[in-house]
């Protein structure tokens, strides 16, 4: 295991509802020369908590993502809801974000950020001592998440994929991102601000996500980066599809926000179709849009997600 564990970090407070409190650390692991932030949470001792790994998208670190803590709404950091569900959580800033390197001249596409994950999966196995890890992904961390799972299926106990996109048919989301392509091509960053990280839940149906949650994502985000890489951008616009579905065997959950614009819902069940794992399952999440985790509805994402990683295993598998 090549990396390091920063001290424990103050627990998050239990709150009025006495939540027990969840303790945060900062580790770090190695990518080449590319230094990779991992960040941790967990109730009590993490020891035979089954590690949980969450996975940003294009246009923000890990801990705005996952760990975004507003007072008086403790569900805001899924993190922390995980962790006192009883897993051990983790997240891990992709190289070109946050707290991770960003001196090397690359656009940082989907395949450097599966790259990343083969990084921090090895480092989380090596420290939890589990055999394999449940992983969630959202948008191009959705593809991201699917491609090092295709790579590394022996790692991945469960794979969840929210907010995917597989061929890019039918996307508007895409199909005005695409005015901007040969920006993108020209610049291995982009620049972000408060503007634009509103866009994120306004563009395909404003009303989904509270002003003050907006607001105080986008502080998170911004304290860690003005800019981010374009490679999830191109590879979105230009080159799909970078994923088959065909050669992700572990078991897999699908979600889509009913007014996501990321993708259609055919592109999404054509994907979900050619999964080979009959363990699979597929869910559009009512009142939604792409950033759910944050959202009004986000309880409803968070129920699917602790369901499909709780699930039993199969006792009965069929005649061999």
């Amino acid at each position: 295991m090549t990396g390091s564990r920063s001290p424990v970090a103050p627990a998050a407070p239990g709150g009025a509802a006495g939540l027990p409190a969840v303790h945060g650390e900062a580790h770090w692991t190695r990518k080449g020369d590319v230094r990779l932030a991992l960040w941790r949470k967990y109730v009590g001792r993490p020891d035979g908590k089954r590690p949980l790994l969450f996975v940003h998208g294009s246009s923000m670190s890990s801990r705005p993502a996952f760990d975004l803590e507003i007072e008086g709404r403790p569900a805001s950091s899924v993190m922390n809801v995980f962790a006192r569900l009883g897993y051990d959580t983790w997240c891990v800033d992709m190289e070109g974000y946050g707290r991770s390197d960003k001196h090397r001249p690359i656009n940082c596409d989907v395949a450097t950020g599966a790259d990343d994950l083969a990084a921090a999966s090895a480092y989380i196995l090596a420290a939890t001592g589990a055999d394999r890890l449940l992983l969630y992904g959202g948008s191009s961390g959705a593809l991201r998440a699917a491609l090092f799972t295709e790579r590394h299926p022996e790692r991945v106990e469960r794979l969840a994929l929210l907010a995917l996109v597989w061929t890019g048919e039918g996307s508007p989301t895409l199909e005005q991102r695409r005015k901007k392509l040969p920006e993108y091509l020209a610049n291995t960053r982009r620049p972000i601000d408060r503007a634009f990280l509103r866009t994120i839940f306004e563009r395909d149906h404003p009303g989904t996500a509270d002003d003050r949650v907006i607001e105080a994502f986008a502080d998170a985000v911004l304290a860690y980066d003005d800019s981010v890489p374009t490679g999830t951008y191109v590879d979105m616009c230009a080159n799909l599809p970078l994923v088959d579905p065909a050669r992700i065997p572990v078991p897999t959950l699908v979600l889509r926000g009913q007014w996501d614009g990321i993708a259609s819902f055919e592109d999404v069940v054509a994907f979900f179709a050619r999964l080979p794992n009959p363990d699979k399952h597929l869910a559009v999440v009512p009142g939604v849009a792409h950033a759910s985790l944050h959202e009004r509805n986000g309880a409803i994402v968070r129920h699917l997600l602790h369901a499909f990683f709780d699930r039993p295993r199969p006792v009965y598998r069929g005649e061999p």
